[in-house]
C-alpha cells in the first residue's frame, strides 16, 4: 500500500545542505512543512533556513540511522552523495527518488548506457581505463573529444577536450587513476533543459524548455522561453518524460539536452541527466505560480502537484564568485529578484547566488 500524503507539520529529511536543499527547505516552510537537513559541512547554506540539521559525515551510519526515524520522508539535494547513506536511510525510512535513481545518475557510464537502452539519443561515448583503450577510443570516436571521469563531475570538474590525435597527457593530472569515459565532442546550436515533476502515482508535468548559456562548464544564464520550435520543444519534454518513468522517478528530474538543429542527422541528445531539482529550474521561483522546489516538495509528501504554468518570460543569471558583490545593484531593477545562498566565502566558480529578471510573456 502507497504512503499516505504527509500532513502539515511532518518533516522532509533532506540530504546534502548546498543552496539546492536551503530553497527547498523555503518551499516546504511554505506549505507548512519542516525540513531536516543531513550534511557534512558547518557551514551548509540550507541549515540556515532548515526547522533541525544534522552536522555528520555520509558514512556514519549512527548518524544516518537517527535522521531517517526523525524524518517522515526523506529525498536529496545533490547526486554525489553516497548512494549508501540513501539506502541506508530507505531502509527507515520513504526515500524520493529512490536510490535506484541515484546510483544509476552517479555513473556517466551506467547513464549513458541506460539513455541508450531506452533509444534516446547520445553523443558516441566509449569507457576507458587505460592509455592503451583511450587510443583505441579516439580512433572510434575521433576528435575532438572529451574525456571524463565517471564518477563526481559538475559544473566542468573531472573533464577535459582532446583536440588532437595526441592523448597521453589528458588520462593524468587530475584524471589519473580513475574510471573514465571518451565521448565524441558534440556541435550543437543551443543547450536546452527540461525540468520535470513526477509524483508517487506517476503523474507527470513539464516545465517549459529552457535554453542555456554555459561558461567554463559552469551555467551563466537561463532563458525561458527557448528559441526553439514547438515540435522540438515537445521532442524534448517527450524524452524527459519516458527519463523519468524509466527512472522511477518521484520528483524533479532535469534532462539536458544538446540542440542540433532540425537539419542534424541527430536533431536533439541528451547529455545529462539530474535526479533532483535544478539551476536551471531556478527561474521557476519567480516565474511560475509553483516552483520546482515546492512541486518537488509536493511530490515526495504525495501531496498533489502543482501547476507547471510560466506567467512571465524569465532570464536567471546566476552570481558566480565576486558577481555576488553587486547584490545592490539587483535590488534596484524592478523587474529582478534577488536570491543569496548565504555561503560565507566567495571564491571563483562558487555560485553565490542568482537573480531572475522577470519580463511580460509574450503571446506564442
Amino acid at each position: 500500500m502507497a504512503e499516505a500524503p504527509l500532513s502539515p507539520g511532518s518533516t522532509i529529511g533532506i540530504l546534502g545542505g548546498g543552496q539546492l536543499g536551503r530553497m527547498l527547505a523555503i518551499a516546504a516552510a511554505r506549505l507548512g512543512l519542516r525540513c531536516h537537513i543531513f550534511a557534512d559541512a558547518a557551514e551548509a547554506p540550507a541549515f540556515d533556513v532548515a526547522a533541525t540539521h544534522t552536522l555528520a559525515t555520509f558514512d556514519d551510519q549512527a548518524a544516518l540511522e537517527d535522521f531517517a526515524r526523525a524524518v517522515d520522508v526523506a529525498t536529496f539535494e545533490f547526486e554525489n552523495i553516497p548512494v549508501q547513506a540513501l539506502q541506508r536511510v530507505a531502509e527507515i525510512a520513504p526515500a524520493y527518488p529512490g536510490p535506484k535513481a541515484l546510483e544509476l545518475t552517479q555513473d556517466r557510464l551506467i547513464e549513458k548506457d541506460f539513455l541508450r537502452a531506452h533509444g534516446i539519443p547520445v553523443a558516441p561515448y566509449q569507457a576507458v581505463n587505460s592509455p592503451q583503450e583511450l587510443e583505441r577510443a579516439l580512433e572510434r570516436i575521433g576528435v575532438p573529444a572529451l574525456l571524463k571521469t565517471r564518477r563526481l563531475g559538475y559544473d566542468g570538474k573531472g573533464q577535459v577536450k582532446i583536440e588532437n590525435g595526441s592523448a597521453s597527457a589528458a588520462i593524468s593530472g587530475e584524471l589519473a587513476g580513475q574510471q573514465l569515459l571518451l565521448e565524441s565532442f558534440v556541435r550543437f546550436e543551443r543547450e536546452l533543459s527540461v525540468v520535470l515533476v513526477r509524483d508517487r502515482s506517476g503523474e507527470m508535468r513539464c516545465y517549459d524548455v529552457a535554453e542555456n548559456v554555459h561558461k567554463n562548464q559552469i551555467l551563466v544564464e537561463t532563458r525561458v522561453p527557448a528559441l526553439i520550435s514547438a515540435a522540438t520543444a515537445a521532442s524534448a519534454q517527450k524524452m524527459a518524460e519516458q527519463i523519468a518513468v524509466g527512472l522511477d522517478i518521484v520528483g524533479v528530474v532535469c534532462v539536458e539536452f544538446f540542440d542540433c538543429g532540425v537539419d542534424a542527422a541527430t536533431p536533439l541528445m541528451v547529455n545529462e541527466i539530474a535526479p533532483r531539482v535544478h539551476n536551471s529550474g531556478h527561474w521557476t521561483i519567480d516565474g511560475c505560480l509553483v516552483s520546482q522546489f515546492e512541486n518537488h516538495v509536493r511530490a515526495v509528501a504525495g501531496w498533489p502537484l502543482g501547476s507547471t504554468e510560466r506567467h512571465s518570460d524569465a532570464v536567471m543569471t546566476n552570481l558566480i564568485g565576486d558577481d555576488a558583490e553587486r547584490w545592490c545593484d539587483a535590488l534596484g531593477d524592478p523587474q529582478t529578484a534577488l536570491h543569496l545562498y548565504g555561503k560565507h566565502e566567495s571564491r571563483r566558480g562558487r555560485k553565490m547566488g542568482h537573480v531572475t529578471r522577470i519580463l511580460p510573456k509574450k503571446a506564442s
